[in-house]
C-alpha cells in the first residue's frame, strides 16, 4: 500500500530541493510509502507504536527513553503496524485528544524530542507540519524555533468526522483552539481553503492555495484510443466507503444499459475491514457483476501505470468532499480522462486541465451519462489530449515549488514585521 499524501509531500520535497532549497522531510507516526525514490530522512519522530503504549499505559510511559527508543525503528514499526495498530479514525478518539493534550499529555517527551531536533540540528526557516493533529507539539517547538510555523490541510477533516461520537466534537474543538499556534496554513485547493477556515474556526487570511503537484517521471501514457474493446472504465484509489465505489457500481449498472460489453476494473488498496463492502458493492450490480474486476493494489509505480492504460476513462465518484485528488492527475498525465462528481476538488482541477467530465454527484444516471458520453472516441481523445498538456503546466514540480517559494517567502516577512 501507498499513502497518496506521502508521495505528494515527497514530490514536494523534491520539486523545493531542484529549485535549490535545503529540505528536510521527516516522517512522523510511522516511515512514509511512496512508490518513487524516498526523499525523507531515515528517523521516525513520535513514533506510532510509542505513541500508542504512551497513551494507554503510565507505566510504559514512565520508562527511559533507552528502553523503548527501539519502537521507533523503521523497520519494527512497518512490521508491527501491519496488524497490532488501528488506523481506522473510529476507534482512535482518545489517542487524539491525548496527541492535542501537547506538553501537558502522555507525549511531551516525544513531542520534545521532535522539536529539539528541528530548532536545534536542522535550524531551518520555516516548519510545516503535515496535519493538524501534531498541532499539539507547535507550543513547545516556538519556545525554541522563531520561525513560522505552518500547517498543512490535506484531509484532517476526513479523520475528524470518522472518529467515534463520544470524542468527535471534543476532538474538533481541540484541534481548533491548537490549531491557532500555527502562523498559516497551506490548502491543495480554494475549495478546501474555504471549508477548513470554518470547519476549524479559523481566519481565512490565514490560508494559502498550494496546487497540487506530480512527478511525471515514469508516467508514460499518451493520449491515444486504446485498440482493444470492449470500453473499460477504470477506477483506481484507495477502497473504501468514502471513495465511492459503491456509486461507481451503481452508475456502471446504469452505463451497461447503453453500452452492454462495458466492462470496469477496479485497484487500490483494500484493508479487511473493507472487503465486505466490496463484496456487497459487487453484488449489488446482479448480472452485471461478471463485468466488473478487482485487480488489487498495484505495488509499484509501473505496474500503476499499466493499470491506468488499460483504461479508457478514470472515475472515483467519491463520498466525500475530496481535498486533493492525486488520482485525477495520474490519470490525466497517462492519457486518461476523467469523470468526477462536481464537489470537492473536483471542478478546480477540472477547469484548470479541461481533462474530463464532472456531473451531478451520487446520481447514478448522471455518472453512467457521462461515462457513455466519452465512449464517443472523438470526444473522448479530445478530453484526453488536453488534460495530458495542461496537467504538466498546471500541476508540474516546478509550479508547485514555485508557488511554495512564494507563500513561505510572504510567511517569513509577515512574521518578522
Amino acid at each position: 500500500m501507498f499513502c497518496g499524501s506521502c508521495m505528494h509531500d515527497n514530490t514536494w520535497a523534491r520539486a523545493l530541493m531542484q529549485a535549490g532549497h535545503e529540505v528536510s522531510l521527516i516522517p512522523t507516526y510511522t516511515p512514509i510509502r511512496v512508490d518513487e525514490h524516498n526523499e525523507s530522512s531515515h528517523r521516525v519522530f513520535v513514533g506510532g507504536i510509542n505513541v500508542y503504549l504512551n497513551s494507554k499505559s503510565g507505566l510504559w510511559r514512565g520508562l527511559p527513553r533507552f528502553m523503548k527508543s527501539w519502537l521507533d525503528r523503521p523497520g519494527v514499526i512497518q512490521m508491527l503496524t501491519k496488524r497490532a495498530i488501528s488506523n481506522d479514525a473510529s476507534e482512535l478518539g482518545e489517542l487524539a485528544l491525548s496527541m492535542l493534550s501537547g506538553d501537558s499529555g502522555p507525549h511531551r517527551d516525544a513531542f520534545e524530542e521532535l522539536d529539539r531536533y528541528v530548532s536545534d540540528a536542522l535550524k531551518p526557516d520555516v516548519v510545516i507540519f503535515s496535519n493538524a493533529l501534531l498541532s499539539g507539539a507547535v507550543r513547545q517547538l516556538k519556545e525554541r524555533f522563531s520561525g513560522p510555523v505552518l500547517c498543512v490541510l490535506q484531509g484532517d477533516d476526513v479523520f475528524l468526522d470518522g472518529l467515534n461520537e463520544k470524542y468527535r466534537q471534543q476532538v474538533i474543538n481541540e484541534v481548533s483552539q491548537r490549531a491557532q499556534d500555527f502562523d498559516g496554513f497551506l490548502t491543495h485547493s480554494q475549495f478546501y481553503r474555504d471549508y477548513m477556515s470554518k470547519y476549524l474556526s479559523l481566519p481565512i487570511e490565514k490560508f494559502s492555495a498550494l496546487p497540487l503537484g506530480i512527478d511525471f517521471t515514469g508516467h508514460h501514457g499518451l493520449p491515444e484510443l486504446r485498440q482493444t474493446a470492449p470500453y473499460t472504465i477504470g477506477y483506481f484509489a484507495r477502497v473504501a466507503p468514502e471513495k465511492g465505489v459503491h456509486h461507481l457500481v451503481n452508475g456502471f449498472v446504469e452505463l451497461r444499459r447503453i453500452i452492454p460489453d462495458a466492462q470496469l476494473k477496479v485497484g487500490g488498496f483494500l484493508g479487511p475491514q473493507f472487503q465486505k463492502y466490496l463484496n456487497d458493492a459487487f453484488a449489488s450490480a446482479g448480472e452485471h457483476a461478471s463485468a466488473i474486476e478487482y485487480i488489487g493494489s498495484p505495488q509499484t509505480h509501473k505496474e500503476k501505470v499499466e493499470f491506468l492504460n488499460s483504461v479508457d476513462v478514470l472515475s472515483v465518484p467519491t463520498e466525500f468532499l475530496e481535498p486533493k485528488g492525486i488520482y485525477v492527475l495520474e490519470a490525466l498525465a497517462n492519457g486518461v480522462p476523467v469523470v468526477q462528481p462536481r464537489h470537492g476538488s473536483f471542478p478546480e482541477i477540472i477547469e484548470a486541465t479541461e481533462g474530463g467530465l464532472l456531473v451531478t454527484p451520487k446520481d447514478p444516471t448522471a455518472l453512467a451519462e457521462g461515462l457513455a458520453e466519452l465512449h464517443e472516441s472523438s470526444r473522448r481523445i479530445k478530453f484526453a489530449k488536453r488534460g495530458w498538456e495542461q496537467v504538466r503546466s498546471a500541476y508540474s514540480p516546478e509550479a508547485m515549488a514555485a508557488r511554495t517559494t512564494e507563500i513561505l517567502e510572504q510567511a517569513m516577512s509577515t512574521k518578522s514585521e
